[in-house]
């Protein structure tokens, strides 16, 4: 036995034997273990069956496969997001680095867009999107998600309630004022339309606990807690912006144009199929969605959402 395989015996024995495991058990397990394959590893059958149309249109499927690949590209997000909130000792390049990785995948969605727009015929979307109703993007959990991992929740707050908000405010009076909410609820009467009632059946408790975990770990709150040298570092500052204006406005508006080629087709405005005012809810002009208020001027907060 050479030294590299000696070496690798014995560390192979300290890992187990760290753990109160026989490393001879494991040892011999290898030799009954099935050589791994890409399909096994990627469960490429399972993925490839998760896709089940409701229609006889054929675009339907692409409509799901796009939308397949957004959840995935969301998780990746929110696994990056997640390495800064549990990091106690948060270097300004790592952050960085980490945010610019975030960065890219929201890039990726943006440019994708151009496949909900050129990829699926006007006709076809008008019809199989009925089937849909209630069901509507605004349902994905893991963005909103990524919404409360990147920034204190004040600033998720519809703008008619964020003078009323206080740091003693509950997770649940900031829930029930989220800007979101406005999409599928009367704040005058309160009531929520089925779009909001059937996500918050599934969704609410565990938001109201995603909250609180994000309370002070989320990006924002992270980044004010750096040391002065940390946080004045240029290139965590452009990364942050960066994140920030890809996220609120480039993404948002590309969701917006694709959306509005559909629902615009016939000169008239229609409704999202779960229902919601969708020109009001997406354009980043009127909820001003901003994670990092405070890396902007005061000129670029006055004209956010315009020009776009």
């Amino acid at each position: 036995m050479n030294s590299k395989s000696e070496e690798l015996f014995q560390r192979i024995e300290e890992k187990f034997k760290a753990i109160d495991q026989n490393p001879d058990v494991h040892l011999e397990g290898l030799i009954w273990a099935k050589p791994i394959t890409y399909w096994d590893y990627i469960h490429t059958d399972s993925l490839l069956n998760l896709q089940i149309q409701r229609t006889n249109q054929p675009d339907e499927m692409v409509f799901i496969m796009y939308h397949q690949i957004n959840e995935l590209l969301f998780k990746m997000i929110l696994w990056e997001i997640d390495q800064v909130s549990e990091k106690q000792e948060l270097p300004a390049p790592y952050f960085a680095e980490k945010l610019n990785r975030v960065s890219r995948y929201f890039d990726m969605l943006s440019s994708s867009f151009s496949i909900m727009q050129e990829g699926m015929e006007t006709a076809q979307y008008l019809k199989f999107r009925n089937t849909l109703t209630p069901a509507s993007g605004f349902q994905s959990a893991q963005y909103r998600l990524i919404e409360f991992a990147s920034t204190e929740s004040v600033n998720l707050i519809d703008q008619r309630f964020r003078a009323s908000n206080n740091s003693q405010a509950s997770e649940e009076w900031v829930y029930e004022h989220l800007y979101w909410q406005a999409a599928g609820k009367d704040h005058a009467t309160g009531k929520k339309n089925t779009l909001i009632r059937l996500f918050e059946e599934k969704y609410k408790a565990f938001f109201l606990r995603k909250l609180k975990q994000y309370d002070t770990t989320n990006l924002w709150s992270k980044y004010k807690s750096l040391p002065e040298k940390e946080k004045s570092n240029a290139g965590l500052i452009e990364a942050m912006r960066h994140y920030d204006l890809t996220v609120n406005i480039t993404w948002v508006m590309a969701h917006y144009k694709a959306a509005e080629k559909y629902l615009e087709s016939d000169g008239k405005t229609a409704e999202a199929t779960g229902g919601s005012d969708w020109k009001k809810y997406m354009h980043p002009r009127y909820q001003r969605r901003i994670f990092f208020p405070d890396l902007w001027t005061r000129e670029e907060l006055e004209k956010w959402g315009h020009n776009v």
